[in-house]
């Protein structure tokens, strides 16, 4: 049986079509980009958004982030496509799609709930990660007696792939995985070179390793590297693409398939471009004519001519988010969008506990102060001698793009059009956490989470011959240390995340979260 024919549509996208199925996963194909026209497919893969690639009965959504979520195209199908997204704690993806007056039907599961998608046996279920501080989700596709793991952005546990194959009673024939991350640290905070330099391999490397340890834990039939690096096409931002390239934050999909085949010999692994097909059951591939030509090698001119084609919808952007006028308000509603954060969440705010100063570019702009706990939110509109723990450069565009709803923040720090630094230079989960959901439901659900947690349940890990007795998930997100936890040096490196503790006091050396438990170290047998 060849199975199903999954076909790349760029970036995270991929059409799945069966004999009773017709199904997209995360289409992201729209000509005007995401992020604020920061971020663009790469490849451009405008050549398969065609009536025949869209004409589809099932939309699968893993999360709310646009380039996941592309409301254009979603406005574009037929009212007949019922769209199929995760439920989770916050409704802002349900509030995306009703405010862009999508009306096509939404079906909300549950975690490892199966949906049957027609009478043939064929059906979907979605995988959250493990902390509802990220909303990211893995969707599993079993159709036609195969299964398709589209994990997106989701960082899977090892326990979360198993059961996915057991789910599916077979070993996953096809599993997409993101290799290339979406983060603006450290490419936006104001580090000398060579500190990005050093900060992005640490980061690709712990990523690349997470990935390797997850596909052997269960392994798949064929792994696909996909879902980045974006292209960066607007001039502001342009100067990010050169992180593509090694050893930057941002790989791309040839040094990802580089990395698999070295280290998972064993592994089946490939890349599909923007219109290839693979047979999952033969792994027979055919590949797209588009791209005979193609090279990740040297890309600095395709991206200029894709710069251009794009240069329109860029400049539409521009011109629907002006620079604000000095009576617009724009402090004054800054402060009320800040108060009204600060009342969701008394458990936030005492993690956070630090003043955030934002020096707003522009007409209607200014420096101004927001302290964020640990009881009481205050917003100083005027400098004041206070030291602040983060400091965030933004334009009062993209600034007032948030305010107005038009964008989100985490749209806005995705987007890379701001600076940053902090003092001391820790990472603050909660203070990210606050502003890229901004909503009570989403807060108390990471409240709930991270109270109720058992420590009991411990592992033992070693280095050379001394064992540490730790809890058996990381007290930032639950990813179980038994697979996702290495040891240097006395450091606990959690992979999930890159979260470091030091297994002498258990404490957290690099960013603001609870202790690890460890409840014994042993010292080495004397013989």
């Amino acid at each position: 049986m060849n199975g199903p024919l999954v076909t790349s549509l760029g970036h995270a996208g991929l059409r799945i079509d069966a004999p009773a199925l017709r199904m997209l996963c995360d289409p992201w194909m729209s000509p005007g980009g995401a992020f604020l026209a920061s971020w663009f497919p790469f490849p451009d893969n405008a050549h398969v958004r065609t009536p025949q690639v869209l004409d589809a009965d099932w939309v699968a959504i893993s999360h709310e982030h646009l380039d996941h979520l592309d409301l254009p195209l979603l406005q574009g199908l037929s009212p007949s496509v019922r769209l199929v997204i995760p439920r989770y704690p916050s409704r802002e993806m349900r509030n995306r799609i009703a405010g862009a007056g999508i009306r096509n039907v939404v079906i909300e599961l549950d975690a490892w709930e199966r949906f049957a998608l027609n009478d043939r046996g064929d059906w979907v279920t979605v995988i959250p990660e493990l902390s509802p501080m990220c909303h990211d989700a893995a969707i599993l596709i079993y159709v036609d007696g195969h299964a398709v793991l589209h994990t997106n952005d989701a960082r899977l546990s090892v326990s979360q792939l198993r059961r996915a194959a057991e789910e599916v009673g077979r070993p996953i024939d096809v599993m997409g995985v993101q290799m290339s991350g979406a983060s603006w640290h450290p490419i936006c905070y104001d580090y000398p070179p060579e500190v990005i330099e050093r900060i992005s391999a640490e980061k690709r490397s712990g990523k690349f390793r997470a990935v390797t340890r997850l596909l052997r834990s269960a392994p798949p039939k064929i792994v696909m590297p996909y879902a980045g690096p974006p292209a960066f096409l607007d001039p502001a931002v342009a100067q990010h693409n050169p992180t593509a390239q090694h050893p930057g934050i941002f790989p791309h999909q040839g040094q990802t398939l580089e990395f698999l085949r070295e280290r998972l010999p064993g592994q089946t692994a490939l890349v599909l471009l923007p219109g290839d097909r693979l047979h999952a059951g033969s792994g027979e591939v055919e590949r797209d004519p588009m791209w005979a030509d193609f090279t990740f090698d040297d890309t600095s001119d395709y991206l200029r001519a894709y710069a251009q084609r794009r240069a329109d919808e860029i400049a539409a952007v521009h011109a629907e988010l002006p620079d604000p006028e000095p009576d617009s308000r724009l402090a004054e509603r800054f402060r009320e969008h800040f108060l009204d954060l600060g009342a969701l969440s008394d458990y936030f705010l005492q993690r956070i506990g630090m003043t955030v100063r934002f020096e707003v570019l522009g007409r209607a702009g200014g420096t101004w102060d927001v302290r964020l706990g640990p009881e009481t939110t205050e917003v100083d509109l005027s400098p004041s001698d206070r030291v602040p723990g983060y400091h965030l450069t933004v334009e009062a565009r993209w600034l007032n793009a948030v305010l107005t709803g038009r964008a989100r923040w985490e749209d806005l720090f995705l987007s890379l059009r701001i600076r940053a630094s902090r003092e001391p230079d820790v990472y603050n989960d909660y203070l990210v956490g606050l502003l890229k959901h901004a909503d009570q439901d989403a807060l108390e659900a990471v409240e709930d989470y991270e109270t109720n947690r058992d420590p009991a349940e411990t592992v033992v890990l070693s280095e050379g011959d001394r064992e540490y007795v730790v809890s058996r998930y990381c007290p930032h997100a639950g990813e179980d240390l038994q697979y996702g936890g290495i040891i240097h040096d006395g450091v606990l490196r959690c992979l999930g995340h890159n979260f470091e503790f030091d297994l002498a006091s258990g404490a957290c050396l690099n960013a603001r979260c609870d202790p690890l438990q460890v409840t014994r170290a042993t010292a080495p047998t004397l013989q």
